[in-house]
């Protein structure tokens, strides 16, 4: 080792430096990933890990910057001009880096961002060289996951562990410099108040780390969607009850639905003056499935729907049965009654040309079989906020079939209803089961905003829309995502949610509120990831105790 490289004590080997007793096996970072959540480091590096995070930044002029910017644009765009040949992926991260060097270099221009010459590594210490490269492969294990490719310096340790100049001039080994804009410096700072305190929002937790409060205001986000996951006995239903009381208070005239397939939430709408709609029981009331008022009375929109609901009950309809079904509902909406139900709609059927035989069998149902309650007109009043559809007493078999058409009938009502609304749809998974039903509910995550109106969905494990695009679609356009104890996170789940190895890993053994007497989930906003307590304060968790139990005592607090 050369005097200008290490102190007269240090020894250096092919991988690490060894100074007194502290033995430092660094880092280097060749590759960055193209985005990380800000914070993040605070998660891949906590404070009781063994290991330093250090940064040389050094300001670029605002000339200079924009010259490396506009040689970069250069360079991608001439890539683009003579690569007629490149494949396509490789021509889209050109012109992906052609448009982000043009934006930055305008963002520059205007001040709004800087350039930075940054110098980056993570240095493990332990007291041998053996442990500091178990903790350091640990390290890149982490690391690796969230897409850096980080590499040890091998025969350059001492470059990269080596003091630093005011200038930035010293010998470094190469991948250890990068540029960067203010916000990805920004992200490598792992001390940042991650606390989300959004005016006018509702309370959804504390931080576990420091117990700042977390406040989320759905109305002023672009969606007004969130997804609530988590395992049975995770307390899914008693944060999804103490977020529609906060709403209330927040918003006293908000209209509330609930969508209940289990029969979680009668006691709750009853606590609070609303109303409960038994559809489960045949005896208590009827929605028409058929009844146009749900699509504002366009009766070629209904069709549609009602042609996707029945594929819902009916899964094994052969392509040509559902081209009868399709051309039957379009005769009923055009030329039938003014509102028709399911009795029309058989008629319709038998007097089809083509294979309509067993689809008639099929539609027996509505006539003579465990159905044919709701072979009628609409009986159910929606009565006063919050409203509580619940099915239980449905067969399993026929809950996604239910859910449908009660959803759609909900998305009339909140489409003709004005302020602000929230529905909440419980156990979801029973939708994302079935192309038809899932694409029905990515519909309506989308759509209800243009109407004041937002969703939260409710569900055991977020795997049950993972695995088609169309799921996937939906939980990309939820504004939040809460995930409590889930059994396992599937490989799936990390890469969707972007999760840390830490995260995931956590995930599984987040504490329940049996164990602790309160949840304990990872709030995704945005790029925050937010490990949160979800406690109530005493009247709250009295209140809802009594009402979720379904208890006649209950009083509003």
């Amino acid at each position: 080792m050369t005097a200008d490289r290490a102190g007269p004590s240090d020894r250096e080997g092919p991988d690490h430096v060894v100074r007194g007793r502290r033995v430092d096996a660094p880092l280097v970072f060749p590759r960055l990933p193209g985005e990380v959540p800000f914070g993040f480091v605070g998660r891949v590096l906590p404070t009781s890990e063994p290991a330093e995070l250090r940064l040389q930044v050094h300001r670029i002029p605002v000339t200079r910057a924009l010259a490396l910017l506009s040689g970069a644009e250069a360079v991608a765009e001439a890539e683009l001009f003579t690569g007629d040949d490149r494949e396509g992926a490789h021509r889209s991260q050109l012109e992906l880096e052609a448009e982000s060097a043009h934006l930055l270099s305008r963002r520059v221009a205007a001040r709004e961002q800087e350039l930075w010459r940054v110098g980056l590594s993570v240095h493990a210490v332990a007291p041998t060289p053996a442990a500091a490269r178990r903790r350091r492969t640990e390290i890149v294990r982490r690391f690796r996951a969230l897409g850096f490719r980080p590499r040890a310096p091998e025969f350059e340790s001492a470059w990269a562990a080596g003091p630093p100049d005011l200038a930035g001039t010293e010998r470094r080994p190469t991948g250890y410099w990068h540029t960067l804009h203010s916000d990805g410096v920004a992200a490598f700072f792992p001390y940042v108040d991650e606390a989300v305190l959004e005016p006018g929002g509702v309370l959804i937790g504390l931080l576990l780390d420091d117990a700042s409060p977390v406040f989320l205001e759905r109305w002023s986000q672009a969606s007004h969607s969130w997804g609530v996951f988590g395992a049975t006995g995770s307390g899914k239903t008693f944060f999804t009850a103490m977020t529609v009381l906060r709403s209330l208070w927040q918003r006293p005239g908000l209209e509330v639905f609930l969508v209940d397939p289990l029969g979680e939430f009668p006691g709750l709408a009853r606590a609070l003056g609303g109303t409960v709609l038994p559809l489960g029981d045949s005896t208590q009331g009827r929605l028409n499935p058929l009844d146009p008022v749900s699509a504002n009375g366009d009766r070629a929109e209904k069709a549609g729907r009602v042609a996707a609901i029945l594929k819902a009950l009916f899964p094994s309809l052969r392509d040509e049965e559902g081209a009868v079904l399709d051309a039957a509902l379009e005769r009923l909406y055009t030329a039938g009654p003014g509102v028709p139900v399911l009795g029309d709609l058989l008629a319709a059927v038998e007097a089809a040309p083509g294979p309509s035989g067993r689809l008639r069998s099929l539609l027996e149902v509505f006539a003579s079989g465990s159905l044919r309650h709701l072979n009628g007109p609409t009986t159910v009043d929606w009565g006063a906020s919050p409203t509580v559809v619940t099915l239980t007493g449905v067969p399993e078999a026929h809950l996604p079939f239910h859910l449908a058409y009660v959803l759609d009938a909900v998305y009339g009502r909140i489409a003709s209803t004005p302020g602000p609304k929230l529905l909440v749809v419980d156990e979801a998974h029973l939708l994302a089961r079935d192309p038809v039903t899932a694409a029905f509910l990515d519909r309506l995550v989308r759509h209800v905003r243009h109407f004041s109106a937002g969703v939260v969905l409710v569900s055991q494990n977020p795997d049950d829309f993972l695995g088609t695009e169309t799921g996937r679609s939906l939980l990309r356009n939820l504004r939040a995502t809460l995930l409590l104890r889930l059994p396992e996170v599937s490989s799936a789940a990390r890469q969707f949610f972007a999760l840390t190895p830490a995260e995931a890993d956590w995930l599984p053994r987040a504490r329940l509120p049996r164990e602790a007497g309160y949840s304990e989930g990872l709030l995704r906003s945005g790029p925050s990831h937010l490990p949160l307590a979800l406690i109530a304060s005493t009247p709250e968790y009295e209140f809802l105790s009594a009402a979720l139990a379904g208890t006649s005592a209950v009083r509003e607090p």
